[in-house]
């Protein structure tokens, strides 16, 4: 394995879940690549005069949310990092015992896949 894809893939042995799709490894903010959550009820951009909607179903947020830290919770979490997002979220596919977490959540119909 070269150098450099040995060094994009990391552990996180503590990771903490904002919410469906975001989860945090030390102060390192993470955004799992190629899915979309439904926002939690803080979401600014579910905000009456927010400019930019989001995925508004608070209910499902909340599920996808708790079933991130359960998947995680399976065992050890590999971070492969590919790049950064707008707000200056790593953007990374993440995965516990080889199954990644975001087609987890979509094959649960709790995210959907990133358009």
């Amino acid at each position: 394995m070269p150098l450099f894809a040995a060094a994009a893939l990391t552990a996180c042995p503590a990771p903490a879940v904002h919410d469906g799709d975001t989860i945090r490894c030390g102060e390192e903010r993470i955004r799992i690549s190629d899915i979309d959550a439904p926002e939690l009820p803080s979401s600014p951009k579910c905000a009456p005069d927010s400019y930019r909607r989001g995925w508004c179903d608070f209910a499902l947020g909340r599920a996808a949310r708790n079933a991130l830290v359960a998947f995680l919770g399976r065992g050890p979490i590999v971070v492969r990092r590919i790049g950064v997002d707008r707000y200056g979220r790593t953007l990374a596919l993440v995965s516990v015992n080889g199954v990644d977490a975001g087609e987890f959540l979509v094959q649960q119909h709790l995210a959907r896949r990133w358009r």
